[in-house]
Protein backbone atom coordinates (compact mmCIF):
# COMPACT_ATOMS: atom_id res chain seq x y z
CA UNK A 1 0.00 0.00 0.00
CA UNK A 2 1.35 3.41 -0.89
CA UNK A 3 2.23 5.67 2.00
CA UNK A 4 1.26 8.80 0.04
CA UNK A 5 -2.45 8.26 -0.33
CA UNK A 6 -4.43 11.45 -0.93
CA UNK A 7 -6.15 12.97 2.08
CA UNK A 8 -9.93 12.84 1.67
CA UNK A 9 -11.50 16.23 0.94
CA UNK A 10 -13.24 18.12 3.69
CA UNK A 11 -16.90 17.59 4.19
CA UNK A 12 -18.90 20.29 2.31
CA UNK A 13 -20.37 21.48 5.58
CA UNK A 14 -16.90 21.93 7.04
CA UNK A 15 -15.83 23.94 4.00
CA UNK A 16 -18.87 26.19 4.24
CA UNK A 17 -18.34 26.81 7.94
CA UNK A 18 -14.64 27.68 7.72
CA UNK A 19 -13.95 31.09 9.32
CA UNK A 20 -11.09 33.51 9.18
CA UNK A 21 -9.29 34.66 12.32
CA UNK A 22 -11.02 38.04 12.21
CA UNK A 23 -14.43 36.36 12.04
CA UNK A 24 -13.57 34.16 15.00
CA UNK A 25 -12.48 37.18 17.03
CA UNK A 26 -15.68 39.00 16.06
CA UNK A 27 -17.86 36.11 17.24
CA UNK A 28 -15.86 35.80 20.46
CA UNK A 29 -16.24 39.53 21.12
CA UNK A 30 -19.99 39.42 20.51
CA UNK A 31 -20.33 36.42 22.85
CA UNK A 32 -18.36 38.12 25.62
CA UNK A 33 -20.33 41.37 25.26
CA UNK A 34 -23.68 39.56 25.36
CA UNK A 35 -22.64 37.52 28.42
CA UNK A 36 -21.39 40.68 30.16
CA UNK A 37 -24.63 42.54 29.46
CA UNK A 38 -26.66 39.60 30.76
CA UNK A 39 -24.61 39.58 33.95
CA UNK A 40 -24.99 43.34 34.48
CA UNK A 41 -28.67 43.46 33.56
CA UNK A 42 -29.69 40.25 35.35
CA UNK A 43 -32.10 42.00 37.81
CA UNK A 44 -33.87 43.73 34.91
CA UNK A 45 -34.05 40.69 32.64
CA UNK A 46 -36.22 38.52 34.90
CA UNK A 47 -39.66 39.77 33.73
CA UNK A 48 -38.53 39.65 30.09
CA UNK A 49 -37.29 36.07 30.45
CA UNK A 50 -40.53 35.00 32.11
CA UNK A 51 -42.45 36.69 29.29
CA UNK A 52 -40.29 34.98 26.66
CA UNK A 53 -40.89 31.63 28.38
CA UNK A 54 -44.66 32.15 28.26
CA UNK A 55 -44.46 33.18 24.60
CA UNK A 56 -42.37 30.12 23.69
CA UNK A 57 -44.79 27.81 25.50
CA UNK A 58 -47.80 29.32 23.76
CA UNK A 59 -46.41 29.67 20.22
CA UNK A 60 -47.13 26.09 19.01
CA UNK A 61 -50.79 26.37 20.02
CA UNK A 62 -51.06 29.77 18.31
CA UNK A 63 -49.54 28.29 15.15
CA UNK A 64 -52.10 25.47 15.17
CA UNK A 65 -54.97 27.91 15.51
CA UNK A 66 -53.48 30.05 12.75
CA UNK A 67 -53.29 27.10 10.35
CA UNK A 68 -57.02 26.50 10.96
CA UNK A 69 -57.88 29.98 9.73
CA UNK A 70 -57.90 32.03 12.93
CA UNK A 71 -56.05 35.36 12.62
CA UNK A 72 -52.75 35.49 14.47
CA UNK A 73 -53.81 38.25 16.87
CA UNK A 74 -57.08 36.50 17.75
CA UNK A 75 -55.23 33.21 18.32
CA UNK A 76 -52.75 35.01 20.57
CA UNK A 77 -55.58 36.52 22.61
CA UNK A 78 -57.19 33.08 23.09
CA UNK A 79 -53.93 31.37 24.10
CA UNK A 80 -52.90 34.33 26.23
CA UNK A 81 -56.17 34.24 28.18
CA UNK A 82 -55.83 30.48 28.64
CA UNK A 83 -52.26 30.77 29.96
CA UNK A 84 -53.09 33.57 32.37
CA UNK A 85 -56.21 31.74 33.57
CA UNK A 86 -54.20 28.60 34.33
CA UNK A 87 -51.49 30.56 36.16
CA UNK A 88 -53.98 32.60 38.21
CA UNK A 89 -56.01 29.48 39.06
CA UNK A 90 -52.89 27.65 40.24
CA UNK A 91 -51.85 30.61 42.38
CA UNK A 92 -55.30 30.99 43.91
CA UNK A 93 -55.46 27.29 44.71
CA UNK A 94 -51.89 26.66 45.82
CA UNK A 95 -50.80 29.75 47.72
CA UNK A 96 -53.44 29.61 50.51
CA UNK A 97 -53.12 25.83 50.85
CA UNK A 98 -49.32 25.97 50.98
CA UNK A 99 -49.46 28.81 53.49
CA UNK A 100 -51.72 26.71 55.70
CA UNK A 101 -49.39 23.71 55.47
CA UNK A 102 -46.35 25.85 56.31
CA UNK A 103 -48.23 27.10 59.38
CA UNK A 104 -49.00 23.49 60.31
CA UNK A 105 -45.34 22.59 59.91
CA UNK A 106 -44.27 25.51 62.09
CA UNK A 107 -46.84 24.62 64.76
CA UNK A 108 -45.78 20.97 64.85
CA UNK A 109 -42.01 21.51 64.81
CA UNK A 110 -41.62 21.11 68.59
CA UNK A 111 -43.58 17.85 68.38
CA UNK A 112 -41.36 16.66 65.57
CA UNK A 113 -38.25 17.49 67.58
CA UNK A 114 -39.65 15.56 70.54
CA UNK A 115 -40.24 12.55 68.27
CA UNK A 116 -36.66 12.75 67.03
CA UNK A 117 -35.41 12.89 70.62
CA UNK A 118 -37.51 9.98 71.87
CA UNK A 119 -37.51 7.65 68.84
CA UNK A 120 -35.18 8.54 65.95
CA UNK A 121 -32.05 9.27 68.01
CA UNK A 122 -32.28 6.07 70.11
CA UNK A 123 -33.03 4.00 67.01
CA UNK A 124 -29.96 5.38 65.21
CA UNK A 125 -27.86 4.69 68.28
CA UNK A 126 -29.08 1.10 68.81
CA UNK A 127 -29.36 0.02 65.16
CA UNK A 128 -26.53 1.78 63.38
CA UNK A 129 -24.25 2.51 66.29
CA UNK A 130 -24.47 6.24 65.63
CA UNK A 131 -24.22 8.20 68.82
CA UNK A 132 -26.41 11.27 68.76
CA UNK A 133 -24.56 14.45 69.71
CA UNK A 134 -25.19 15.84 73.15
CA UNK A 135 -28.00 18.32 72.63
CA UNK A 136 -30.08 20.36 75.00
CA UNK A 137 -33.42 19.39 73.48
CA UNK A 138 -35.39 21.85 75.59
CA UNK A 139 -33.20 24.73 74.43
CA UNK A 140 -33.43 23.49 70.84
CA UNK A 141 -37.23 23.48 70.99
CA UNK A 142 -37.22 26.99 72.43
CA UNK A 143 -34.83 28.15 69.71
CA UNK A 144 -36.96 26.65 66.96
CA UNK A 145 -40.11 28.24 68.33
CA UNK A 146 -38.34 31.58 68.65
CA UNK A 147 -36.99 31.21 65.09
CA UNK A 148 -40.43 30.64 63.60
CA UNK A 149 -41.82 33.52 65.64
CA UNK A 150 -39.07 35.75 64.31
CA UNK A 151 -39.74 34.54 60.78
CA UNK A 152 -43.40 35.44 61.20
CA UNK A 153 -42.43 38.86 62.49
CA UNK A 154 -39.94 39.29 59.69
CA UNK A 155 -42.58 38.39 57.11
CA UNK A 156 -45.04 40.85 58.65
CA UNK A 157 -42.36 43.52 58.76
CA UNK A 158 -41.42 42.86 55.17
CA UNK A 159 -45.03 43.16 54.03
CA UNK A 160 -45.41 46.34 56.04
CA UNK A 161 -42.25 47.78 54.48
CA UNK A 162 -43.43 46.89 50.99
CA UNK A 163 -46.81 48.49 51.64
CA UNK A 164 -45.13 51.64 52.97
CA UNK A 165 -42.37 51.85 50.38
CA UNK A 166 -43.83 53.42 47.27
CA UNK A 167 -40.74 52.57 45.20
CA UNK A 168 -40.86 48.85 46.03
CA UNK A 169 -44.61 48.75 45.45
CA UNK A 170 -44.28 50.52 42.09
CA UNK A 171 -41.49 48.14 41.03
CA UNK A 172 -43.55 45.08 41.98
CA UNK A 173 -46.61 46.38 40.14
CA UNK A 174 -44.49 47.31 37.12
CA UNK A 175 -43.10 43.77 36.87
CA UNK A 176 -46.57 42.32 37.38
CA UNK A 177 -47.91 44.37 34.47
CA UNK A 178 -44.75 44.10 32.36
CA UNK A 179 -44.70 40.29 32.12
CA UNK A 180 -48.12 39.83 30.45
CA UNK A 181 -47.66 42.87 28.19
CA UNK A 182 -44.25 41.72 26.92
CA UNK A 183 -45.50 38.13 26.63
CA UNK A 184 -48.45 39.26 24.49
CA UNK A 185 -46.30 41.19 22.02
CA UNK A 186 -43.65 38.47 21.85
CA UNK A 187 -46.31 35.83 21.22
CA UNK A 188 -47.94 37.93 18.51
CA UNK A 189 -44.67 38.68 16.68
CA UNK A 190 -42.82 35.43 17.50
CA UNK A 191 -42.60 34.11 13.93
CA UNK A 192 -41.51 37.49 12.59
CA UNK A 193 -38.78 37.77 15.22
CA UNK A 194 -37.46 34.30 14.35
CA UNK A 195 -37.47 35.20 10.63
CA UNK A 196 -35.58 38.45 11.25
CA UNK A 197 -33.00 36.71 13.42
CA UNK A 198 -32.49 34.07 10.72
CA UNK A 199 -32.05 36.83 8.12
CA UNK A 200 -29.13 38.27 10.11
CA UNK A 201 -27.09 35.07 9.85
CA UNK A 202 -24.38 34.75 7.18
CA UNK A 203 -25.85 32.96 4.15
CA UNK A 204 -23.28 30.17 4.23
CA UNK A 205 -24.39 29.28 7.77
CA UNK A 206 -28.12 29.23 7.01
CA UNK A 207 -28.46 25.48 6.45
CA UNK A 208 -26.48 24.46 9.51
CA UNK A 209 -28.07 27.14 11.70
CA UNK A 210 -31.57 26.04 10.63
CA UNK A 211 -30.83 22.41 11.44
CA UNK A 212 -29.30 23.28 14.82
CA UNK A 213 -32.24 25.57 15.61
CA UNK A 214 -34.69 22.77 14.83
CA UNK A 215 -32.76 20.34 17.07
CA UNK A 216 -32.59 22.96 19.83
CA UNK A 217 -36.33 23.60 19.53
CA UNK A 218 -37.01 19.88 19.89
CA UNK A 219 -34.86 19.67 23.02
CA UNK A 220 -36.22 22.89 24.51
CA UNK A 221 -39.76 21.81 23.77
CA UNK A 222 -39.15 18.56 25.61
CA UNK A 223 -37.68 20.44 28.56
CA UNK A 224 -40.06 23.36 28.83
CA UNK A 225 -43.35 21.87 27.64
CA UNK A 226 -42.98 18.17 28.32
CA UNK A 227 -41.04 18.36 31.56
CA UNK A 228 -43.28 21.07 33.02
CA UNK A 229 -46.31 18.87 32.34
CA UNK A 230 -44.55 15.88 33.92
CA UNK A 231 -43.70 17.95 37.01
CA UNK A 232 -47.28 19.22 37.27
CA UNK A 233 -48.83 15.76 36.93
CA UNK A 234 -46.41 14.22 39.43
CA UNK A 235 -47.07 17.01 41.94
CA UNK A 236 -50.81 16.32 41.64
CA UNK A 237 -50.36 12.54 41.89
CA UNK A 238 -48.07 12.75 44.92
CA UNK A 239 -50.24 15.34 46.68
CA UNK A 240 -53.48 13.41 46.12
CA UNK A 241 -51.84 10.12 47.09
CA UNK A 242 -50.42 11.51 50.32
CA UNK A 243 -53.74 13.21 51.06
CA UNK A 244 -55.41 9.81 50.64
CA UNK A 245 -52.93 8.37 53.12
CA UNK A 246 -53.96 11.13 55.55
CA UNK A 247 -50.67 13.00 55.76
CA UNK A 248 -51.04 16.54 57.11
CA UNK A 249 -48.20 17.88 54.95
CA UNK A 250 -49.42 16.12 51.79
CA UNK A 251 -49.57 19.21 49.57
CA UNK A 252 -46.22 20.76 50.43
CA UNK A 253 -44.37 17.43 50.13
CA UNK A 254 -46.16 16.56 46.88
CA UNK A 255 -45.36 19.95 45.36
CA UNK A 256 -41.69 19.75 46.38
CA UNK A 257 -41.37 16.21 44.98
CA UNK A 258 -43.00 17.29 41.73
CA UNK A 259 -40.85 20.40 41.32
CA UNK A 260 -37.54 18.56 41.71
CA UNK A 261 -38.59 15.67 39.46
CA UNK A 262 -36.87 17.33 36.48
CA UNK A 263 -33.84 15.37 37.71
CA UNK A 264 -34.58 11.65 37.27
CA UNK A 265 -35.27 9.87 40.58
CA UNK A 266 -34.52 13.00 42.63
CA UNK A 267 -38.18 13.86 43.17
CA UNK A 268 -38.90 10.25 44.11
CA UNK A 269 -36.01 10.09 46.61
CA UNK A 270 -36.67 13.46 48.26
CA UNK A 271 -40.42 12.92 48.30
CA UNK A 272 -40.39 9.45 49.83
CA UNK A 273 -37.86 10.53 52.49
CA UNK A 274 -39.85 13.60 53.51
CA UNK A 275 -43.18 11.78 53.39
CA UNK A 276 -41.76 8.79 55.28
CA UNK A 277 -40.41 10.99 58.07
CA UNK A 278 -43.66 12.97 58.24
CA UNK A 279 -45.74 9.77 58.31
CA UNK A 280 -43.58 8.26 61.07
CA UNK A 281 -43.94 11.40 63.18
CA UNK A 282 -47.67 11.73 62.60
CA UNK A 283 -48.93 8.13 62.74
CA UNK A 284 -46.19 6.19 64.63
CA UNK A 285 -47.18 3.13 62.58
CA UNK A 286 -45.13 1.26 59.96
CA UNK A 287 -48.31 0.53 57.98
CA UNK A 288 -48.44 4.14 56.83
CA UNK A 289 -44.85 3.94 55.66
CA UNK A 290 -45.94 1.16 53.31
CA UNK A 291 -48.77 3.37 52.04
CA UNK A 292 -46.32 6.22 51.40
CA UNK A 293 -44.00 3.85 49.53
CA UNK A 294 -46.96 2.66 47.45
CA UNK A 295 -47.88 6.25 46.52
CA UNK A 296 -44.38 7.08 45.30
CA UNK A 297 -44.06 3.69 43.61
CA UNK A 298 -47.18 4.44 41.58
CA UNK A 299 -45.88 7.91 40.76
CA UNK A 300 -42.49 6.57 39.67
CA UNK A 301 -44.08 3.87 37.50
CA UNK A 302 -46.43 6.45 35.96
CA UNK A 303 -43.50 8.73 35.20
CA UNK A 304 -41.28 6.04 33.72
CA UNK A 305 -43.85 4.12 31.67
CA UNK A 306 -46.28 6.85 30.57
CA UNK A 307 -45.46 10.49 31.32
CA UNK A 308 -41.81 10.75 30.27
CA UNK A 309 -42.11 8.62 27.07
CA UNK A 310 -45.31 10.40 26.04
CA UNK A 311 -44.54 14.02 26.97
CA UNK A 312 -40.74 14.25 26.94
CA UNK A 313 -39.38 11.36 24.90
CA UNK A 314 -35.72 10.44 24.63
CA UNK A 315 -34.51 13.52 22.77
CA UNK A 316 -33.13 15.56 25.65
CA UNK A 317 -29.85 13.74 26.13
CA UNK A 318 -28.86 15.52 29.35
CA UNK A 319 -27.38 13.43 32.12
CA UNK A 320 -28.93 14.03 35.57
CA UNK A 321 -25.56 15.24 36.89
CA UNK A 322 -25.40 17.75 34.03
CA UNK A 323 -28.88 19.00 34.95
CA UNK A 324 -27.90 19.54 38.59
CA UNK A 325 -24.63 21.23 37.62
CA UNK A 326 -26.40 23.51 35.10
CA UNK A 327 -28.94 24.72 37.66
CA UNK A 328 -26.31 25.30 40.36
CA UNK A 329 -23.89 27.02 37.97
CA UNK A 330 -26.62 29.25 36.55
CA UNK A 331 -27.73 30.30 40.02
CA UNK A 332 -24.15 30.98 41.12
CA UNK A 333 -23.30 33.08 38.06
CA UNK A 334 -26.52 34.97 37.34
CA UNK A 335 -28.81 34.43 40.36
CA UNK A 336 -32.48 33.77 39.67
CA UNK A 337 -32.03 34.68 36.01
CA UNK A 338 -29.35 32.01 35.76
CA UNK A 339 -31.70 29.42 37.26
CA UNK A 340 -34.32 30.31 34.64
CA UNK A 341 -31.78 30.04 31.83
CA UNK A 342 -29.83 27.04 33.11
CA UNK A 343 -31.75 24.17 31.55
CA UNK A 344 -32.54 25.84 28.20
CA UNK A 345 -28.92 26.91 27.78
CA UNK A 346 -27.67 23.47 28.81
CA UNK A 347 -30.00 21.84 26.28
CA UNK A 348 -28.76 24.11 23.47
CA UNK A 349 -25.14 23.47 24.49
CA UNK A 350 -25.81 19.74 24.20
CA UNK A 351 -27.11 20.26 20.65
CA UNK A 352 -23.97 22.24 19.75
CA UNK A 353 -21.72 19.60 21.32
CA UNK A 354 -23.41 16.91 19.25
CA UNK A 355 -22.81 19.03 16.14
CA UNK A 356 -19.14 19.51 17.05
CA UNK A 357 -18.85 15.77 17.68
CA UNK A 358 -20.17 15.05 14.18
CA UNK A 359 -17.74 17.56 12.70
CA UNK A 360 -14.87 16.02 14.64
CA UNK A 361 -15.71 12.55 13.31
CA UNK A 362 -15.62 13.96 9.77
CA UNK A 363 -12.34 15.83 10.29
CA UNK A 364 -8.83 14.85 9.22
CA UNK A 365 -7.81 14.68 12.88
CA UNK A 366 -10.24 11.84 13.56
CA UNK A 367 -10.14 10.01 10.22
CA UNK A 368 -7.47 7.43 9.42
CA UNK A 369 -5.75 8.58 6.21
Amino acid sequence: MSMSQPVPPKHPEQQSLAMTDSQRWFLLTVTVVVAGLMYLLAPVLTPFLVAALLAYLGDPLVDRMETRGLPRTAAVVVVFVLLLSVIVALLLLLVPALQQQVSTLARNLPTYLEWVQLHAAPWLSNTLGLEAPLLDWASLKTTVQHYWTEMGGLASGLMSWVSQSSLALVAALANLVLVPVVAFYLLRDWDQLITKIAALLPRRWTGTATRLAQESDTVLGAFLRGQLLVMLVLAIVYSLGLWWVGLELALIIGVVAGLVSFVPYLGFIIGILLAGIAAAMQFHDAYYLLLVAAVFGVGQALEGMLLTPLLVGDKIGLHPVAVIFAVMAGGQLFGFVGVLLALPVAAVIMVLLRHLHRQYQQSELYADP
